[in-house]
């Protein structure tokens, strides 16, 4: 066992699998808007900031899409202009995906005062960087810019009346001085060195993933009681009722998925645990793992070691692939899932290599056309494919490496999907955002 990878794995986790308010492409608008206004010296609740100061927001092609059509938590509304405002009347720069935990209603109607004032305007930026986000701050002869890229708190840049701020520039060389780059954390790792750190790491180590199942499983509750997006957890239930749906696992891994989802996409005030930048990857990653170990009665150290496998194995097929790309991101995150169920159903490496391979045979074509409360079907059916594909999987039968991108090796498959997310599906992002622009 590859035992000195053991750090970095927990690092990995620890870093990718946080608390978030909200679409977390939105929230990175909002908190870009709270930096902002901070460094500006304006205070909050004055006059001036709901008639003098003006917003300008520049984002990526891909956060544009993600940004459009979901909801912003606790404001009734959608899409980037409304993140902006109420991230610069409300936000809190210090708690990163969680920004807006602080709003109240009165900020709430102020943030849409300054939207009918035509205070914010929003655009796509030409830049390379797949997420970006820009916000600039205008008061008088002031103006302030925050520069978000590459991951989704990861503040490049912060400029007053043009000019870099020195304790930012400071700040930053210091970073690239001390810390040790994380790009090459998977170089040397396989999935076989994964299952062995969830399997065999001191419980005690990685207890802390159970977060995830408390901040998921509540999430799942507040959809399935209350009013939020397409209602898919709460169609399970009531189709139940009527006799045309039975119960058993895979109802109830549709059902409380779909639940936790259908409440992130509309604006629920309540965080996800996020996995690799996204809320609705760490429900993906979480909730068929704590439906599965429910029904399956399993003990506690069951549960942390499946969903340690589940976050952990979605960290590391999504570290091959673009931050944002066109392949549909609770597909991969769900591949986790596949994983973590195999295990709760006493599989081994060999069966939980043989579920993530026919995941990727079943659901690597699902696209992502920009968030919204329809996620949750996406998030449902990934869901679904995954504990088809472990079922699968403790039976021995598995999608072959003789059928299309699915290779004999699951490594070797997951970089196959990648080239897949990263190559010819680039242009067919250009397209969807193409049609969803012109809607």
């Amino acid at each position: 066992m590859k035992q000195h990878l053991w750090p970095l794995f927990l690092e990995a986790v620890k870093r990718d699998v946080v608390p978030a308010l909200g679409c977390t492409e939105p929230i990175s608008v909002a908190l870009a808007a709270a930096i902002a206004i901070d460094e500006l010296g304006l205070d909050r609740h004055s006059e001036q900031l709901l008639t003098e100061v003006k917003i300008d927001v520049a984002v990526s092609a891909n956060l544009m899409k993600n940004g459009m059509g979901v909801g912003i938590p606790g404001t009734g509304m959608v899409g980037l202009p409304i993140a902006a405002a109420i991230g610069t009347l409300a936000g809190d720069r210090h708690a990163g995906l969680e920004v807006l935990k602080n709003l109240t209603a009165t900020d709430v109607a102020a943030a849409k005062q300054m939207l009918d004032n035509q205070q914010v305007t929003v655009g796509v930026a030409d830049v390379a960087n797949i997420l970006y986000a820009k916000v600039t701050v205008y008061h008088q002869q002031q103006t302030v810019s925050v520069t978000i890229a590459d991951s989704h708190t990861n503040v490049i840049a912060i400029e007053k009346n043009g000019e870099l701020l020195a304790a930012f520039a400071a700040m930053k060389q210091s970073e690239n001085n001390d810390n040790v780059s994380k790009d090459n954390l998977f170089v040397e790792a396989k999935l076989q060195d994964i299952y062995d750190f969830a399997i065999h790491a001191p419980i005690a180590d990685i207890r802390f993933i159970l977060q995830a199942k408390t901040l998921n499983d509540a999430l799942s509750n507040e959809g399935l009681t209350g009013e939020y997006g397409l209602k898919i957890g709460a169609t399970f239930i009531k189709n139940q009722e009527r006799g045309l749906l039975s119960g058993g696992l895979l109802t109830e891994v549709l059902t409380r998925t779909a639940g936790a989802s259908d409440a992130r996409m509309d604006g629920a005030m309540m965080p996800a645990m996020s996995n690799s930048g996204s809320g609705n990857q760490g429900i993906a990653a979480t909730m068929p793992v704590v439906v599965s170990a429910d029904f399956l009665k399993s003990s506690e150290e069951q549960t942390i070691r499946a969903l340690m496998l589940s976050h952990l194995t979605a960290i590391y097929i999504k570290s091959y692939q673009n931050k944002l790309s066109a392949l549909c991101g609770a597909t991969t995150a769900a591949m986790g899932s596949a994983a973590g169920i195999t295990y709760l159903l006493d599989g081994e490496i060999e069966q939980v290599s043989a579920a993530i391979c026919s995941m990727i045979g079943d659901v690597s074509g699902v696209i992502c056309d920009g968030a919204k409360t329809a996620c949750a079907m996406k998030v449902s059916s990934s869901a679904g494919a995954a504990v088809k594909a472990a079922l699968m999987a403790i039976d021995g039968i598995r999608v072959t490496g003789t059928e299309g991108i699915v290779a004999d090796d699951v490594d070797q498959t997951i970089r196959n999907l990648a080239s897949l997310a990263n190559g010819a599906m680039t242009q067919t992002d250009v397209q969807i955002l193409e049609i969803m622009m012109h809607k």
